[in-house]
């Protein structure tokens, strides 16, 4: 939580002295925003682009715990979480909106956190902030945010496209951030039970990072572009593994194949996760919020790609009647089903 001798109570500024204190710093970077903050909406101009546009909402004790979630890296990560839709599409994201619902329990100075991690990823990502809303909330922290984006039409990558053999890639690696989750939970009932004793995250700065501070990965988008390769299908990895090789298959109509032995782990990931008792491929499978990109590309793009570090080619598609399953490193044939994060339950199902 924010803690801070002098708060300002932000019912003394009200809710457009708020907005134009949040907002006072916005420069607009790109050309598409002809008008940002300040109107009654904002306005673009793509001009033969097609527009992509996606939504995230984020709700405290539900997607985020302020017991050991910063300001500041919540903010920067409800805009990384959204861009990464727009990238996922194989476009370039360019405007986001952001609209907060909040208590009087938050301090000036805890909003002013919030925003400064989200200019702080606008401005990484060449974003412009161009509008939104706040509001008060009784539930707790409510976030939601909207991105904008754009693509030549030629250039859009769906769910849909897998073809009987194409190739199942995905980027950098899996189960971090639910395994950093898990880290920062322990520590939790750790401080509550004694106050006295402080965290114990020494050393463990990757995989707390995956899950405090993803980075959206337009960096494949840029490399994918650099070496001439379309997508069949893509997604990013919001929900696990497991639940975003099911959405390509099932929205393609085809099966699919992966090699537990090919998953991408880290070292940290792989070692936290068995000292918690998990295994570390269900962890890939099922935990979530890695925010790489899954995709499939035809047989003939991989020489163009295959030393590329940071893409591991996982397994391939099939027809739709051959199923879906893992090929576990023993040998052994599970059917791939969606376990991944449901947030109507707020638990894994």
């Amino acid at each position: 939580m924010f803690e801070q001798t002098e708060k300002t109570e932000i019912a003394s500024l009200g809710e457009f002295g708020l907005i134009n204190h949040l907002t006072q710093h916005i420069n607009i970077k790109n050309k598409s925003s002809i008008k940002g903050v300040g109107d009654d909406a904002a306005v673009l101009d793509f001009k033969d682009k097609k527009t992509l546009i996606s939504t995230d909402l984020l709700l405290e004790g539900i997607h985020f715990d302020l017991a050991f979630t910063p300001f500041k890296h919540l903010g920067y990560k409800a805009i990384q979480v959204n861009l990464s839709d727009i990238y996922a599409m194989n476009g370039i994201a360019s405007q986001v909106t952001v609209s907060l619902g909040f208590s009087s329990k938050f301090p000036l100075e805890a909003i002013e956190e919030l925003y400064a991690g989200m200019l702080l990823a606008c401005e990484k990502f060449n974003v412009d902030l161009i509008g939104g809303d706040t509001t008060s909330s009784r539930q707790g922290l409510v976030i939601s945010v909207t991105s904008i984006g754009y693509a030549n039409e030629e250039d859009i990558v769906y769910r849909d496209g897998a073809e009987e053999g194409d190739l199942i890639c995905v980027s950098g690696d899996l189960g971090g951030a639910y395994v950093g989750l898990q880290l920062l939970e322990r520590e939790k009932q750790v401080f509550l039970s004694n106050p006295n004793i402080q965290p114990d995250l020494e050393g463990k700065d990757y995989i707390v990072e995956r899950q405090l501070k993803p980075e959206a990965r337009i960096d494949i988008v840029d490399l994918l572009a650099k070496m001439k390769i379309k997508p069949t299908a893509m997604i990013d990895v919001s929900d696990g593994l497991a639940s975003e090789i099911l959405h390509i298959t099932r929205q393609s109509k085809k099966g699919c194949k992966i090699y537990e032995e090919k998953i991408p782990l880290d070292p940290m990931t792989a070692d936290m996760a068995r000292e918690f008792g998990l295994d570390p491929t269900v962890c890939a499978l099922n935990g979530g919020e890695d925010y790489e990109l899954l995709f499939t590309i035809k047989q003939a793009d991989y020489d163009k790609m295959k030393h590329d570090v940071d893409i591991s080619i996982i397994g391939y598609i099939t027809e739709e009647s051959a199923g879906n399953y893992l090929i576990t490193k023993a040998g052994n044939i599970h059917e791939i089903k969606a376990q991944g994060w449901n947030a109507f339950t707020s638990t894994k199902s």
